[in-house]
């Protein structure tokens, strides 16, 4: 993708980063750069930096980095073209018409097209008499003829190309239609439909764009469900279910199910916060998405044993957000849909208002059938309940739920807490023992290893290469002042050699090196890694200079020299520090000395 790189430059003008980003993240502190909560994955501590000064922004946490348009392409789910047509509406600048190649947009809004008129087909197809039996399986379920045009159920009838036919008469391509998985290749090489007989869910985006299918089977056949594949538009663990919907509630929480008929039946009872994950399973992906849009997840899982393995697992993923979250117990059914069409709406309201916390929903399944008249089972429950306590972070509450423990037992509250301390310092010894071995394996760089596979056996000249990549990037005046010092056969690493050559190659041809224009040529995780380069210059408020460039690309020859010794150079960050001062005291002294002996 490449736009006219004026415009660009305009569009990075009038497009301020920490003015951007501040719309997303509360950014806290100001000048050179400023803090928050990454966006892009769950943290408690702010390791998300916007730097004003390179109008960029990197996350010490995952990596993430890059300019303006990489930020809105991935808190929007955009592709390149998209994010630039996105600011340049915010800016109030017009898109050129020439100078870049839109090809996989062109693809992406092909199948948006394609998928929104796949749903008017399928809608159109439930009240037809071919649909009849999908219609009487919906209105069987209790729905609404407003409820089904609400949510755009639908109906895929049972032949091999309904669809096919008509999306050709409109104009669809096949290719259009494979790459949007709504048709599949036949053994014989032909297209068919990939849904058939099914009643159909479409799966929006936040924005209400069409992005997928569900699809349900309407007799005992196999898959029960059918899902769209991951596309150019859909990735099944990012999606949630009516998250369009629930958006525009602005909830404080948002109750989280299963499956599309419990999301269905909850709104149609009043209850329009409720979601549902899309997959097998619940993702980390999904839990930040719903980090953005609430305070609070209350878990509607079925109530069966796969439902309470589900939801101990949400919970484990949910911990890692900021969210509070809570259980709902259901009874009366196997699932909330049940209940609500069983027992009512206000049957479900009870329930949801009743929901219990984290560690009331752990302490109830610890308990299970155990029999508590029961000495053995009692002190079977205990240590299950202490152990339970002892992850407790707050005192107060650890304290509150050891005196309810001892009451409702009739067991001394010392001989509880003696226990959730001991069980506490297991904890905390196994905790430190992890963090151990994940600070033992950690290296920061082990996310762009594919950038440096042997960084860590050549810290040294790794570090030099980096450090001038960081110098020239931060301040391009000096890649003038230093590019004829540089053998581009001295790099080590191959991806900082590329990145060289091509600062080198706009250099060359008078083009601007700025994250914006470069970010044109990378895809997003180089993207990052420059950003990182940036970062690094950026925290410590050094620009660089010609000498410190001069010095790193000195220590780059002396390992080229090296390579192939025995041991080469893997100096630590102390020493590589050190050797910077040695170089500095050897050039300041070739100055002082002059020219009197021809000495340097």
């Amino acid at each position: 993708m490449r736009y006219n790189e004026d415009f660009l430059t305009e569009l990075k003008a009038r497009s301020d980063i920490t003015d951007i980003v501040s719309s997303y993240v509360e950014l806290r502190g100001g000048g050179r750069y400023s803090m928050g909560l990454c966006p892009f994955h769950n943290e408690r501590t702010p390791s998300f930096c916007v730097y004003s000064d390179t109008q960029s922004y990197y996350c010490f946490g995952c990596g993430s980095g890059g300019d303006v348009i990489t930020f809105i392409k991935n808190i929007e789910g955009l592709d390149y073209v998209e994010a630039v047509s996105f600011l340049a509406d915010k800016a109030g600048l017009d898109l050129p018409l020439e100078g870049f190649d839109d090809t996989a947009a062109k693809l992406r809004r092909a199948i948006l097209d394609a998928n929104k008129e796949a749903a008017r087909f399928y809608h159109k197809a439930l009240f037809s008499p071919a649909g009849r039996r999908g219609l009487e399986y919906f209105t069987g379920r209790r729905l609404t003829n407003e409820t089904i045009r609400h949510f755009g159920l639908g109906y895929a009838p049972d032949r091999w190309d309904e669809l096919i036919r008509h999306m050709r008469s409109e104009g669809f391509t096949d290719d259009v239609l494979l790459a949007a998985d709504l048709a599949k290749r036949s053994r014989n090489g032909g297209v068919i439909d990939a849904f058939r007989n099914r009643v159909m869910f479409p799966i929006f985006d936040v924005r209400g764009s069409v992005i997928a299918f569900g699809g349900r089977v309407l007799d005992d056949s196999k898959p029960k469900y059918l899902n769209t594949s991951d596309t150019p538009v859909y990735k099944k663990t990012n999606g949630v279910f009516a998250l369009n919907f629930v958006k525009r509630e602005n909830p404080k929480s948002i109750i989280l199910c299963e499956g599309y008929m419990d999301v269905i039946s909850y709104h149609q009872a009043g209850f329009t916060n409720a979601v549902a994950g899309l997959g097998t399973a619940f993702t980390r992906e999904q839990a930040k998405l719903l980090s953005k849009y609430c305070e609070e997840v209350i878990l509607s899982y079925d109530a069966d044993e796969a439902g309470q393995k589900a939801t101990k697992k949400a919970i484990d993923i949910l911990s890692e957000t900021e969210l509070r979250v809570k259980v709902a117990r259901l009874t009366g059914g196997k699932d909330s849909d049940e209940i609500i069409n069983k027992l009512g709406a206000e049957k479900m309201r009870s329930i949801i208002e009743g929901a219990v916390s984290v560690t009331d929903f752990e302490l109830d399944n610890a308990k299970g059938s155990l029999d508590l008249s029961s000495d053995e089972d009692k002190t079977a429950y205990l240590n299950n309940a202490a152990e339970i306590i002892a992850g407790i972070r707050n005192e107060i509450k650890r304290d509150v739920y050891a005196s309810a423990l001892a009451e409702q037992l009739g067991v001394s509250k010392d001989a509880i807490m003696a226990q959730v301390r001991h069980r506490a310092e297991r904890l905390k010894r196994r905790g430190n023992l992890e963090r151990f071995q994940k600070a033992a394996s950690f290296d920061e760089n082990d996310r762009y290893r594919k950038f440096n596979p042997l960084r860590r056996q050549n810290l040294t000249a790794s570090a030099a290469e980096e450090t001038l990549l960081g110098i020239v990037l931060k301040d391009p005046e000096l890649f003038d002042k230093v590019k004829d010092s540089v053998d581009p056969d001295s790099f080590f690493a191959e991806e900082n050699k590329k990145l060289w050559d091509l600062i080198a190659s706009r250099a060359e041809n008078g083009q601007r090196i700025d994250l914006t224009l470069l970010a044109a040529d990378l895809e997003d995780d180089e993207t990052g890694y420059v950003s990182k380069l940036i970062s690094n210059r950026s925290q410590t408020g050094m620009t660089g200079t010609r000498a410190e460039a001069l010095d790193c690309i000195a220590i780059m020859k002396q390992q080229k020299a090296l390579r192939g010794a025995a041991r080469p150079g893997s100096m630590t960050d102390e020493e590589f520090s050190n050797a910077f001062k040695m170089l500095g005291k050897k050039r300041n002294s070739a100055d002082a000395g002059g020219t009197g002996n021809g000495k340097t």
